[in-house]
């Protein structure tokens, strides 16, 4: 109990500290001589792009506590849910009662995937104020999993754009496979970025650009970026996504970082991938990365005690042996060990 107590007020006291440090902060953050971001956004995905490609169904009120907990944990953006059919994601079938359930806190953002107008619909009559669309830069991707075209998919999209921009929602744009596919291989730069800036055109305040397999290596994720920055995308408006099939996750995310990226995101616990692309094993775990942003002393504004609290209470609900992050494997030991 006054472990509980004293961790408590540690948490308290280190997150006024973090907002004094920043506004203390003036001189530049540079790592082997590139400029790196004082401040970066970490968008939470594991409720949503976590728990859709886990096999153990996650009760409701389970999913609640997590988005709270994470919400509680100093997380920015929670992505809650997604209001696809439940046919295709079942452990998204109660997508209206968690967008409903949680206590959605002041400052904290909580979008939702749409993947078309009916799931924009459902959204909206949930109480949805921020959503999101996607689709792939690999033409064999989208044939494959969404029976039609990159243009036809960003033509269907237009339509979701328009009403939620009409109700004042808010539309994050993703887009998956941006430097390999599991069906055509490599994805050129410039085929992300011809995506990338049609959904910025489109309405979309921010794109995330999504290594799905996880098969990029820092050479192309920069390649990448680069080609969406010259297509005339603002490097405010890009987002870094980046899965750990090849154990590539944190090096890419760090050469996104130095491309002037500073929206990360990522998955509590390592949870999930891509139901629909074979072999794409998971996201990069959050408590990683900012494990790894707060040793460049970049600010995130997230508390890691209440994030690995997180972490182990999903961990625990999937009924695993082990986390899926190694910082959260590594500081959940040191913290027992304390006790």
């Amino acid at each position: 109990m006054m472990h509980s107590i004293s961790r408590q007020w540690s948490r308290e006291a280190r997150q006024l500290w973090l907002r004094w440090r920043t506004t203390q902060t003036t001189e530049p953050i540079e790592f082997l001589g590139r400029p790196l971001p004082h401040d970066v956004t970490i968008c939470e995905v594991g409720p949503r792009d976590g728990l859709q490609n886990e096999a153990v169904q996650v009760p409701t009120l389970d999913k609640i506590k997590l988005i709270d907990m994470l919400s509680g944990a100093g997380l920015p953006v929670v992505e809650a849910t997604s209001f696809v059919s439940p046919k295709w994601v079942p452990q998204l079938s109660d997508a209206a009662q968690v967008l409903e359930g949680i206590h959605k806190r002041s400052g904290v953002r909580y979008p939702v995937l749409t993947p078309n107008l009916k799931g924009l619909e459902n959204a909206l009559a949930a109480g949805a104020t921020e959503v999101a669309i996607f689709t792939a830069a690999s033409e064999a991707f989208n044939r494959k999993n969404l029976n039609c075209s990159i243009e036809e998919s960003l033509k269907k999209f237009e339509d979701v754009v328009a009403l939620a921009r009409r109700e004042g929602v808010r539309v994050r744009g993703y887009v998956s496979c941006v430097v390999g596919c599991p069906y055509q291989g490599q994805v050129s730069p410039a085929s992300a970025a011809r995506v990338a800036r049609t959904l910025y055109d489109m309405g979309c305040y921010e794109v995330s650009m999504g290594d799905t397999l996880g098969v990029g290596t820092p050479p192309k994720v920069a390649a990448m970026f680069k080609a969406c920055i010259d297509a005339g995308i603002p490097v405010e408006a890009l987002a870094a996504h980046m899965h750990d099939t090849y154990g590539q996750g944190l090096a890419n995310i760090l050469t996104s970082l130095q491309m002037g990226v500073s929206v990360i995101d990522c998955s509590v616990a390592g949870l999930g991938g891509c139901p629909y692309a074979r072999g794409a094993k998971g996201n990069v775990a959050t408590e990683d990365v900012v494990y790894m942003l707060h040793g460049f002393g970049i600010h995130t504004g997230v508390d890691m005690d209440a994030l690995l609290d997180a972490s182990d209470f999903i961990t625990r609900v999937l009924g695993r042996h082990g986390n899926g992050s190694r910082a959260a494997e590594a500081l959940l030991r040191k913290r027992q060990g304390e006790e």
